[in-house]
């Protein structure tokens, strides 16, 4: 029993000697400290001679302190073991390129890639072997000499990698594409393989070469996977009209199928504003669908796509269009999208809340789920607040806030609680509902509570009768109410009368966005460089410099200012919400790929 026990004390202590050893050796060598780093690995090989990684290893601190005498010698000794290991090869001709010595290391080249024919399997090892050396014509040799002498393997996807660093693209393209074909790998993994050589500029070489890449396969051999793909390609393109096209042959090809892709596609074209191709789209829907909430959506985005431009002469006939509708779907469970649209519309475009209050006060009498039922008290609080009936809105929202505490819905109404209390000037009870969802689990409610909470909170500091904030949440329950030009007055009484205080920034950047919306855009572009000059380092220059990059790319076409804009956030706002779309951005304007 106690040599047992000495046994096992032994066993534990070399055990633990020997994972000290591996740790420290692998510390040092990451530190760049080769001479610590060579002890340790000279031990652990001496330990463990059949473990290739801590051979490597070894050979590498030999030549990181150009001792390749002793990586030569090392090398020899292992190549002399009954069945030595092909790689080594490489190890030593890499060894002697270090040294200066061209021939003598292709030379091991040539013999570590005279094993493939003996046994093709070696292929995989060899390959990436000379590709960790950046040896990529002979990695590509080694991949497809075992591959033509073995159809079973498949070295596509390492072949892909390496033609990309390359930047022999469209080869790159062909490998990808035969491991999706092959049923190798996902259609979803190879997009975002593909995704990083793609940009939106159609005419890029690498955009070129994959359309003409897929046509020619589509041609060769018919698949609904590169109509897919053709797709994709010209979504990332914004060319919504050619993926329309692929979609409608893929939706005729598989009988039945369903319109969801062509949802998607017409949503991603409402996003860029490219509205007369999302109508295309929702109009053949429409016509190609016998899903009555399918239907329904598309009729409910044409109205929206037609409001987005329409004058008040115009609204007569979409309440008309509206009616048709309610007649056609009738007021019932399946059909709350319909009844909130159409209460929006009436409170939002022709001013008419009470309506509207009553139709979805009716609408809550339907048999309902907690969220359906929740989803109709957001929208009746939102028109409630629209009529100045405060507190009857608060009881809506704080039903939903209790009854989904943890859903978004939930979060959505505690941040309407507190949006509410500030119109009212309650600001003590909004500050309260906005601690709270500073940790939504929702980005964009996280993010619009603490710019709520910091205006509340820095602005009653200041000004302990809170004249200006109460000024600035009148101009902003104005703009709530769409009286935009009322709202631009009520902001420009504070930047007249409250000049140099802490709200001056806040106003600016709300009357810019407003004038935004009346497509006043050289009044925004000068509110908007305000702030960066007098509050450069106040909490909305991040603010200032996005909305500039942005309007300088979408509106002004101007490529060297918008660069600038987003450049400034991405060196000195790295913790801005605004930060990933900037940098995004930026490296789309300067031409790079996007991952």
């Amino acid at each position: 029993m106690r040599l047992l026990f000495f046994f096992i004390s032994y066993i534990s202590l070399a055990t633990m000697a020997w994972a000290q050893d591996d740790f420290l050796a692998k510390q040092y060598f990451a530190d760049g400290d080769f001479e610590k780093a060579v002890v340790f690995y000279e031990k652990l090989v001496e330990k463990n001679p059949r473990r290739t990684e801590y051979a490597q290893d070894l050979v590498a601190c030999y030549q990181q302190l150009k001792r390749y005498d002793d990586a030569s010698e090392f090398i020899k000794e292992r190549l002399k073991d009954r069945n030595p290991y092909p790689t080594l090869l490489i190890d030593l001709g890499y060894n002697y390129a270090l040294q200066e010595q061209p021939e003598m290391a292709l030379n091991q080249y040539e013999k570590a890639l005279e094993i493939i024919p003996k046994n093709p399997n070696y292929g995989y090892a060899i390959g990436l072997q000379f590709q960790k050396y950046s040896l990529l014509d002979l990695a590509v040799k080694s991949f497809e000499s075992a591959m033509e002498l073995n159809p079973a393997l498949d070295f596509n996807f390492q072949l892909a990698r390496i033609y990309g660093e390359q930047g022999n693209v469209e080869a790159m393209y062909n490998s990808y594409l035969n491991l999706v074909i092959d049923g190798k790998t996902s259609k979803s993994n190879i997009l975002r393989s593909i995704d990083e050589f793609v940009s939106e500029n159609a005419d890029d070489k690498n955009n070129l070469l994959l359309k003409k890449v897929l046509l020619e396969r589509a041609q060769k051999n018919p698949d609904i996977l590169w109509n897919e793909l053709l797709s994709w390609l010209f979504v990332k393109q914004n060319q919504y009209s050619s993926a329309f096209r692929q979609e409608k042959a893929i939706l005729k090809r598989i009988n039945g199928s369903s319109t969801l892709r062509l949802e998607n596609l017409a949503a991603n074209a409402l996003e860029v504003e490219a509205y007369e191709d999302a109508k295309e789209i929702y109009v053949y829907i429409i016509d190609n669908t016998t899903n009555e909430n399918t239907k329904l959506n598309a009729e409910l985005n044409l109205i929206d796509i037609n409001l987005s431009s329409s004058s008040q002469s115009q609204l007569a006939a979409i309440q008309k269009k509206y009616d048709e509708l309610i007649d056609l779907y009738g007021y019932k469970a399946q059909t709350l999208q319909l009844q909130v649209a159409y209460a929006n519309f009436l409170t939002f475009k022709k001013n008419e809340p009470q309506p509207a209050e009553k139709l979805l006060k009716n609408s809550l009498e339907l048999p309902l789920s907690d969220r359906g039922n929740a989803y109709l008290k957001l929208a009746l609080g939102d028109i409630l607040v629209y009529d100045k009936k405060f507190n009857e809105a608060l009881i809506y929202f704080s039903q939903i806030q209790q009854k989904l505490k943890n859903d978004v819905l939930g979060q959505d109404a505690r941040y309407k609680v507190a949006q509410t209390s500030f119109y009212k000037g309650d600001f003590d009870w909004a500050l309260t509902q906005l601690k709270v969802l500073r940790s939504s689990t929702s980005q964009l409610i996280a993010n619009d509570a603490m710019q709520l909470s910091l205006l509340i909170s820095d602005n009653s500091l200041e000004d302990s009768t809170q004249t200006a904030l109460k000024k600035f949440a009148r101009a902003d329950f104005l703009a709530y109410q769409n009286k935009t030009e009322d709202a631009i007055l009520a902001l420009n009484d504070i930047l007249e009368n409250h000049k140099g205080e802490k709200i001056e920034d806040e106003a600016l950047l709300k009357q810019a966005q407003l004038y935004e919306s009346q497509k006043k855009y050289d009044e925004a572009v000068l509110n908007y460089q305000k702030i960066i000059t007098f509050y450069g380092n106040g909490i909305l220059a991040d603010d200032a410099y996005y909305a500039l990059g942005e309007l300088y790319r979408k509106i002004y076409k101007d490529t060297v200012k918008a660069k600038d804009n987003y450049e400034k956030i991405i060196y000195t706002y790295q913790d801005s919400y605004y930060f990933p779309q900037a940098r995004k951005n930026f490296r789309i304007l300067r031409g790079d790929s996007i991952n």
